[in-house]
């Protein structure tokens, strides 16, 4: 028993890491201190031996191996995860909901690098501890891509809206020509006339030229916008108001959507570049069992599981749920029970968005009228008869998250089956009963 316990004893260190500097602080079993906390920094080499040194000359002097707890970060960790690793270290991460959740080391509300590095240390004590497993270089290579995507996806939305803004001055009625005001032919359009009078002063031909260039639709499509354009240059005269500024800044946000579109492109390009290069990967598998999902295209696959990382950390779909933070806040102290549950919007934002659409997409009728998900769409039309449309949305949500894991944890891709199915396969795996 003694031998057993003697094993179970180590020493924690503690890492707060920081953009340039981290601080670090070295527990021991009983929860005491060795020294005082460390700073490293990350562009000095002798900084960084010397941390080396210190967590060495501890081992040393209590006979004890060491664990290092570095918290997440969202990138500044990497590095160091990656030097200390390379020195023989047994690295893990822990997530900062753990570390801001756990109980204070000291009564007074105290909130600085050394203080966290210490509390670091003494939570890396805790038997119970669950740490993050680092991703895989593939894993992180499509994170960065697919967080670069989105992010230059809400950038390029800000100019859209800064557009259509513009065009509810100056040309308001152009906005209800295209489906879109961004699509190919609209942005040559006003490239090219951009204000009412400039399509009015144009001919006939160069619109029309301008417009078949550009779409993929014949002539009675061009000569059906052409009057519908036309209409509404007049319709400009009429109502409107600009200045010459609003048409310079017209071109301007064009511009900036266009650069965007090409990054955007470019990244996507990429990842499909990644991912064909990787298909005899665990990884890329996994990428291509979510695609299967009814709803979930290459994009959504691939930051799925970017997000997800490791799945092997997962047991249930309640840890699934947890992590992309669509579990329940929970609003309770003694006889209070609060009645407004929200999802505790604590893990990745990116996941939930993706969620989120796989479950609308999943919902929708095609244009036959048809469901993509004939399934998920009645389970949400019955949800709609006692709960508010979001609330039977957030259900979906949870079921999308159910399926994710299960052909993951299963490693067979997604077909739609109805709750008897599913019923009748149940009770023949786990008892042997025919349906």
């Amino acid at each position: 028993m003694s031998n057993n316990i003697k094993y179970d004893l180590f020493i924690s260190v503690g890492i707060d890491v920081g953009a340039d500097f981290s601080f670090m602080s070295i527990a021991l079993p009983n929860q005491t201190f060795v020294g005082k906390p460390f700073k490293i920094i990350h562009s000095d080499f002798n900084s960084l031996s010397m941390a080396i040194s210190k967590i060495k000359e501890a081992e040393e002097m209590y006979s004890l191996e060491s664990r290092i707890f570095l918290e997440s970060t969202g990138i500044y960790h990497y590095p160091l995860f990656c030097y200390l690793s390379d020195k023989g270290f047994l690295v893990s991460i822990i997530n900062p909901i753990i570390s801001k959740n756990s109980t204070n080391i000291n009564i007074r509300k105290v909130h600085n690098d050394k203080f966290d590095s210490k509390k670091l240390a003494l939570i890396g004590l805790k038997p119970d501890l669950k740490v993050s497993l680092m991703p895989s270089e593939l894993a992180l290579d499509l994170r960065n891509l697919s967080r670069e995507y989105y992010d230059l996806v809400d950038n390029r939305s800000a100019y859209i809206n800064k557009l259509q803004g513009e065009l509810r001055m100056a040309f308001p009625q152009y906005l209800k020509i295209f489906s879109k005001v961004t699509v190919n032919t609209s942005l040559t359009l006003l490239e090219k006339f951009t204000s009412p009078d400039g399509f009015l002063e144009a001919s006939k031909d160069q619109i029309i030229t301008s417009i078949r260039s550009t779409a993929r639709f014949g002539i009675t499509y061009a000569e059906k916008k052409y009057k519908a354009i036309i209409q509404a240059a007049k319709d400009a005269k009429t109502f409107s108001y600009s200045v010459n500024s609003n048409f310079k800044r017209i071109l301007l946000y064009i511009r900036f959507i266009r650069q965007y579109n090409d990054e955007i492109e470019a990244i996507l390009s990429d990842m499909r570049e990644l991912v064909e290069s990787n298909e005899d990967t665990d990884f890329v598998k996994q990428i291509r069992l979510i695609e299967s999902i009814k709803g979930a295209g290459f994009l959504s696959a691939v930051t799925l599981m970017c997000e997800i990382g490791d799945f092997s950390a997962f047991k249930s779909p309640k840890q699934l749920f947890a992590y992309f933070g669509l579990d329940p806040a929970v609003n309770q102290s003694g006889n209070f029970k609060g009645t407004d549950v929200n999802i505790s919007k604590r893990g990745s934002r990116i996941a939930r968005r993706v969620i989120h659409t796989i479950a609308l997409v999943s919902i929708a009728l095609n244009r036959n009228g048809t469901a993509n998900n004939p399934v998920l769409r009645e389970y949400y039309l019955k949800k709609c008869q006692s709960k508010p449309k979001m609330v039977a949305l957030g259900a979906i949500m949870h079921k999308v998250c159910n399926i994710v894991f299960a052909i993951l944890r299963d490693e067979k891709e997604f077909k739609i089956i109805t709750p008897e199915e599913h019923q009748a396969n149940y009770l023949k795996a786990k008892y042997g009963i025919a349906a």
